[in-house]
């Protein structure tokens, strides 16, 4: 089975259509990680789009603060404020959608969350020390995770204890450059398609082969610029806004 991973979207239909396209009759499955809304102009739009692929959906912490089902006073100013546009902006389809999406499902030898497999909505793994206490948190040989916006693999070593090695991602230009995801247990992070947080404006995405088990990183450039024209006629922040250029 060929799959398209792709996680937090955050409503940037552009980003998300030239991922489609980027990929297009190389995956025969979404896996997505969620975070479908928040962020962006085109919640609607995103849900609509998704609905159209044959495709395995997960919430994300954005979802559930739009669904009303976190507090928002732990986000920061700009994403308070996209949270509450997109309350208004949603329609009721897209509202019943996204109420029926779980935080984490397991896939065969996969286990797909939105955040972490220990805190499925909120837990950032950005480092050896909270990867290493995640490995505890599921069974399965391998854990797909979003949520913090960084392409990233944490692989575990157990010779008496355990070590996690650190993989930056290597991005893939064709079949030949597919990575083989090896013998050890991984927590992988393929980044966002709508919100990149690793100074690369591009959106992110990944390809994962199930047959031979291999892995392979993607990043795609899109016309920034016209998401930022939709997201300052929404009064988006301006910070929020300058941000979607620089990937940060």
């Amino acid at each position: 089975m060929r799959i398209l991973i792709i996680s937090d979207i955050h409503a940037n239909l552009t980003a998300f259509q030239a991922v489609l396209e980027h990929a297009k009759n190389k995956w025969d499955l979404i896996w997505f990680l969620g975070d479908l809304v928040g962020y962006g102009p085109d919640p609607n739009e995103c849900t609509q789009e998704l609905q159209k692929h044959n495709h395995i959906a997960l919430s994300g912490n954005h979802d559930q603060a739009v669904l009303g089902n976190l507090d928002i006073k732990s986000f920061n100013r700009e994403a308070k404020y996209a949270i509450t546009w997109t309350r208004e902006a949603i329609s009721e389809e897209t509202r019943s959608y996204l109420a029926n999406l779980p935080p984490k499902q397991i896939e065969g030898k996969f286990t797909l969350a939105h955040a972490s497999p220990r805190h499925p909505v909120w837990e950032y793994i950005l480092d050896p020390l909270t990867a290493s206490e995640n490995f505890n948190w599921f069974e399965t040989q391998y854990c797909l995770v979003g949520h913090t916006h960084v392409p990233v693999m944490f692989e575990e070593h157990l010779n008496g204890y355990r070590r996690i090695n650190v993989h930056p991602p290597r991005y893939s230009h064709g079949r030949e450059d597919r990575q083989p995801l090896g013998p050890h247990r991984l927590i992988i992070n393929p980044g966002s398609v709508g919100q990149p947080r690793d100074s690369d404006p591009r959106a992110a995405y990944a390809l994962l082969d199930t047959d031979d088990m291999t892995w392979s990183y993607q990043r795609v450039a899109y016309p920034v610029r016209e998401v930022q024209e939709r997201m300052e006629r929404s009064g988006m922040p301006k910070r929020l806004v300058n941000r979607l250029a620089y990937g940060v």
